[in-house]
């Protein structure tokens, strides 16, 4: 790469999160370029084209890795199963990484690859969008404003209402293939709960498979106790017929709810691009802070949703490349989600809280 060239970037998976979620973004960044797709997937090699006709479309991720010396960046958007493998090899042919999440199956095979990137003195970078969801920036900027006190419960649901199971692998019992909810939505309410308070002291959870013909959990709760004394009750479940707030916290001298999904996923998965308004929701959706009110009533005072903003990942991921700045979400960041991922489980199948 010559000085204000955009970084080459492979794209390894073309599903749900390469064609939505990865793709879109990579194009919008600035000094980031997509140059590849890797799909063996005859439609979706011909979507990548209708929507870059300029990239590369191959079928493996071999014929990728061959071309190593070609490119800047691999993006790992591939099933839950082969992101280790394929971040090891892209590793090893000296290429820096971004993997979705999650990163691996264990904690373990997570560190294994961020001691390999450290050794190899390479980028391991990890998707954890939901870090730049519209409500979880915002709910950053009370807790650091001090708005709501001493915070002692942090309640964080990921609910959908889906009573049929879509089959696919995300949905496959099979433990290879690193499915189910716990795993899937999970990653991103640990990561969150994690990043706003902290270090996890103790697990405890309930997992459930409820809808006929489903393999894998579908209905998760999990309850976090954060070493600074914070208390995380987390749910994703797709069996939700009526959805509850996607936020409510409590602190020593105020609470904030909010309800609904950041936009951006819907956004993408219609076309629309990073641009002007990008990320913002309606005033309706706006969270209320207040102290003995019911928001649904409309206690409390309305809390102007900051803008969501996914670009801001890769944006960052294309700074520390070029100008070595900080790495947005390490791998031993999701190793340690990943410790709290592993105790849920097993807390889970043994019925008792786990200690970490």
């Amino acid at each position: 790469m010559t000085a204000g060239t955009p970084l080459r970037v492979g794209l390894i998976g073309y599903g749900l999160a390469g064609s939505v979620f990865h793709a879109p973004l990579i194009a919008a960044t600035e000094g980031l370029s997509l140059d590849t797709v890797v799909t063996s997937n005859p439609e979706r090699q011909a979507q990548a084209r209708a929507e870059f006709p300029d990239v590369r479309v191959t079928a493996t991720p071999d014929a990728l890795l061959a071309r190593a010396g070609e490119l800047d960046l691999v993006v790992l958007a591939s099933p839950n199963k082969t992101h280790v493998p394929l971040a090891t090899a892209a590793l090893e042919a000296g290429l820096p990484v971004v993997v979705d999440k999650p990163i691996a199956g264990t904690a373990a095979q997570a560190r294994a690859l961020a001691a390999l990137a450290e050794e190899r003195s390479l980028l391991l970078s990890v998707f954890q969008n939901r870090r730049w969801d519209s409500d979880f920036l915002t709910l950053r900027k009370l807790l650091d404003e001090g708005a709501l006190g001493d915070v002692y419960r942090f309640e964080s649901r990921f609910e959908r209402w889906r009573p049929q199971p879509k089959g696919g692998w995300r949905e496959s019992g099979d433990p290879a293939e690193i499915g189910g909810l716990l795993y899937d939505l999970g990653s991103h309410v640990v990561d969150q709960a994690l990043t706003l308070f902290g270090p996890a002291a103790s697990v405890y959870a309930e997992s459930d498979v409820r809808r006929p013909g489903a393999e894998a959990d579908d209905d998760t709760f999990i309850a976090l106790t954060h070493a600074g004394g914070v208390r995380s009750h987390l749910h994703v479940s797709a069996t939700t017929a009526q959805l509850g707030p996607r936020f409510r916290v409590l602190g020593s001298s105020a609470g904030y709810v909010k309800y609904g999904l950041d936009p951006q996923e819907a956004a993408l998965r219609e076309g629309l691009r990073p641009g002007a308004g990008w990320g913002e929701e309606p005033e309706s959706l706006w969270g209320r802070i207040g102290a003995g009110e019911s928001p649904l009533t409309g206690g409390g005072s309305p809390v102007p949703t900051l803008p969501g903003d996914y670009p801001a990942y890769y944006a960052e991921v294309a700074r520390a490349l070029i100008d070595g700045g900080p790495n947005p979400v390490t791998a031993l960041e999701a190793a340690a989600a990943l410790d709290v991922l592993e105790a849920a489980r097993r807390s889970a199948r043994d019925g008792v809280a786990v200690s970490l």
